[in-house]
């Protein structure tokens, strides 16, 4: 007499399709087996080290130091501080894009370098929160975000320099779309922005980033830069004499 095992009792003593595991040759005396039972196992694991330093030179803290936080602090659900940290870790591990973050917001290794639980933790933000802060800034916020990378420049040095060389230089970001000041370049013929970068050549050290729409700057925009950027300098290192 032949019987049937019950669908759900069949699900549960079948094999699942990936849990065996594929044994390999022998490389130099040793075994190599390929299994499927790992669990979530995440590729970008250098984010923590990323998101130990972060901390340690308190980035995030002191970006959220400027930026106006106009919620209410009742129902606050993702702090300004956390909300930068995941925007930043992202973009160093290339999720350049908010919408990256719908699906590295449940993610185990985004949640533990942000300080949640991987699996009980509650999930981080998603695109339309970090959208949101990202239109936030007005023009005086980003300016004295600016500032905050230029304050990070000047203390990285044990001691003020006799001498400060800048390189300056606007740098072609294509875009695909029609983003807010985004333009159409004749010379490179791309519709672009144009950021302008400030490099210390002698140490490599980024001094400032500007962004901007994608046309050539004039000698009087870039001459308005330099300006700010030289007195901003002046305030944390004076040179030696």
């Amino acid at each position: 007499m032949l019987t049937s095992i019950p669908q759900t009792n069949r699900a549960r003593h079948a094999p699942h399709p990936t849990a065996a595991a594929f044994t390999f040759p022998p490389v130099r005396g040793r075994k190599l087996t390929a299994a499927f039972d790992g669990g979530r196992l995440p590729s970008d694991g250098g984010v923590l080290l990323l998101a130990q330093a972060t901390r340690r030179l308190g980035i995030a803290d002191r970006l959220a130091a400027v930026i106006p936080d106009w919620r209410d602090p009742h129902r606050i659900r993702h702090p300004l501080t956390e909300i930068l940290l995941a925007r930043i870790l992202a973009s160093a591990c290339s999720h350049e894009n908010a919408d990256d973050l719908d699906h590295l917001c449940t993610g185990a290794v985004f949640k533990l370098a942000c300080a949640r639980l991987p699996e009980s933790g509650p999930d981080l933000m998603s695109q339309p929160t970090v959208s949101h802060l990202e239109n936030t800034p007005c023009l005086r916020d980003l300016i004295r975000l600016g500032r905050v990378l230029v304050d990070f420049f000047c203390v990285s040095s044990p001691e003020p320099p006799t001498a400060i060389t800048l390189d300056i230089d606007d740098t072609l970001d294509v875009v695909h779309g029609h983003q807010q000041l985004s333009l159409f370049n004749a010379h490179h013929d791309e519709r672009c922005f144009l950021p302008i970068h400030v490099y210390d050549p002698v140490t490599g050290r980024a001094v400032a980033v500007i962004l901007r729409p994608g046309k050539t700057p004039s000698g009087r925009e870039v001459r308005g830069h330099l300006r700010r950027l030289v007195r901003a300098i002046r305030r944390h290192c004076t040179p030696r004499t």
